[in-house]
């Protein structure tokens, strides 16, 4: 039964003069069995004293533990963590500003180790809305997450080409006519899922089925050795990155754009053919790892 304030929300809308946002409700399991192979997937999100990563510490895990097809429908969530962990050093006041996490909430307070690896033990994906923070900072505290495959759902779904302006979680979820309490581990958990199991508004693709295709391709690193000086502006206005500790270019590209983008260095860097370049290929099982970040 609607409520009497859906009535009023939609007399707004009707207008074509309002946006109504409403709040975020966890996904409500589908009532039908799987009628095709399902597996088992992780939300992740991390709160931190900052983004250091030798030296912040992680101060809220959360984690949603759910079964999906092989469509990217998802059916249910399984299980559910969201536990608070005291660091070593009081939390920054920027921190407590942007989370709302307190040393008072934390006092006392430890991640459940043993939890987090029964867990994440079966999952055949890891999520997080910026993978390769999220990573980085879970891999060094819960070896479990080391071998497993992860996906990016910030930068692994095409937003952009899907009509979207920003890619941060609360403009994709106002997009989508929703708001939700940010800067909680769980909540941002909650948030990213009930995004994954909707359409993409242009193309319809299921968001977690797009999300998946494009994590199980192979992506190459390319590195621009001895490429001139000169070309640097070239070579960032092209999505190339610096890596001081290899004093070179670098860009990661998928397997099929490798003969273009050596056409562009040929024409436009070395002016002249090149062979024999520096390149290191990744799969979801290492990619967004410390171990393949080219100054860790």
């Amino acid at each position: 039964m609607s409520h009497p304030l859906d009535n009023i929300a939609a007399v707004l809308e009707g207008t074509g003069d309002y946006r109504v946002l409403r709040r975020l409700e966890p996904l409500a399991d589908r009532p039908e069995a799987p009628d095709e192979p399902t597996f088992v997937g992780l939300v992740v999100d991390v709160e931190t004293t900052g983004t250091d990563f030798a030296a912040d510490e992680v101060i809220e895990l959360g984690i949603l533990k759910f079964e999906y097809g092989l469509s990217g429908r998802i059916y249910r969530v399984l299980d559910t963590l969201n536990q608070l962990h005291q660091p070593l050093k009081p939390i920054p006041s920027e921190i407590a500003r942007l989370t709302g996490i307190s040393d008072a909430d934390v006092a006392g307070q430890q991640i459940d180790d043993a939890a987090v690896a029964r867990i994440a033990a079966d999952a055949a994906v890891v999520i997080a809305h910026n993978a390769s923070f999220d990573r980085q900072m879970c891999e060094p505290r819960w070896p479990v997450f080391q071998e497993k495959n992860w996906a990016c759902s910030c930068h692994q779904i095409p937003w952009r080409a899907e009509g979207h302006e920003g890619m941060k979680l609360g403009y994709l979820l106002t997009d989508y006519g929703f708001f939700h309490r940010g800067h909680r581990a769980i909540d941002d958990c909650h948030a990213l899922l009930a995004l994954l199991a909707k359409p993409l508004r242009i193309s319809g693709t299921l968001t977690l089925s797009a999300l998946l295709e494009t994590a199980r391709k192979p992506t190459v690193r390319l590195w621009a050795q001895g490429s001139p000086i000169e070309t640097k502006d070239l070579l960032k206005a092209r999505r190339y990155r610096w890596s001081g500790s290899r004093r070179c270019w670098y860009v990661d590209l998928d397997e099929d754009q490798i003969e273009i983008e050596h056409g562009f260095l040929a024409g436009h860097i070395y002016r002249r053919p090149v062979t024999g370049l520096p390149a290191d290929r990744f799969t979801a099982r290492d990619r967004f790892s410390a171990r393949t970040d080219p100054d860790r």
